[in-house]
């Protein structure tokens, strides 16, 4: 069972959030708050494995709680929902902790697939989000590798980070390197824990602030 918190300041989004979630068999509602402040409160009294975290809230708002919830001894893993794409909501839900950021428009069936994603370990960006962040790097002056993180990694755990850092899953990525997924699997988790790294969404913003990936190459 995965428990879920929802986090939004209008008091009919949370319901509508609650109706698709409270249909899945594995989904269940531990609570509601609407604000940051009142978020990081249920989520160490209720401990979600995951939040629904809206972005502009009073007092205080998402990405704030964001960065709170990421210094709790467990932090739950946070999903962004937003009706914005701003760029700058984008890199600070990522750079404060976020696991993924799908937009509030976003079908039901998207919505499901994205808890469980990130319930999982995993993160997951809305395409869109994906384009916009490496074109904000290409707009960057290259940045300068960070030779003594990535000198731990073993050539195929460096393969599998660039390909990582260009969008493919662990199935795409085991086709093309003709290994297992669970061999991919396990090198993503090697590296992650090497750069020390929490989750893919992490690993993807390392390799294009450290130069393994020039956006415009390596991308689906």
């Amino acid at each position: 069972m995965i428990s879920v918190l929802l986090c939004d300041d209008q008091h009919l989004v949370r319901s509508g959030f609650r109706l698709i979630l409270e249909t899945e068999p594995d989904l269940q509602i531990v609570g509601e708050a609407g604000d940051g402040h009142e978020a990081v409160r249920l989520a160490r009294e209720r401990a979600p494995d995951v939040v629904l975290m809206d972005v502009q809230m009073p007092r205080m708002d998402g990405l704030e709680a964001t960065t709170r919830l990421m210094a709790l001894a467990a932090p739950p893993r946070v999903l962004i929902l937003t009706t914005f794409e701003r760029d700058d909501y984008v890199f600070s839900a990522l750079r404060n902790g976020a696991s993924g950021f799908i937009l509030k428009n976003a079908p039901p069936e998207q919505l499901l697939d994205a808890v469980r994603v990130v319930a999982a370990g995993d993160a997951l960006l809305a395409p869109s989000v994906t384009r916009r962040m490496v074109e904000e790097f290409a707009r960057r002056p290259a940045a300068a590798a960070a030779a003594r993180e990535l000198s731990q990694l073993t050539g195929r755990e460096l393969e599998v980070l660039t390909a990582v850092a260009g969008g493919l899953t662990n199935a795409e990525i085991a086709d093309h390197l003709h290994v297992g997924e669970a061999t991919v699997k396990s090198h993503v988790s090697s590296l992650l824990g090497k750069l020390g790294l929490r989750d893919r969404v992490q690993a993807v913003v390392f390799a294009y602030e450290h130069g393994v990936v020039q956006p415009g190459g390596n991308r689906t």
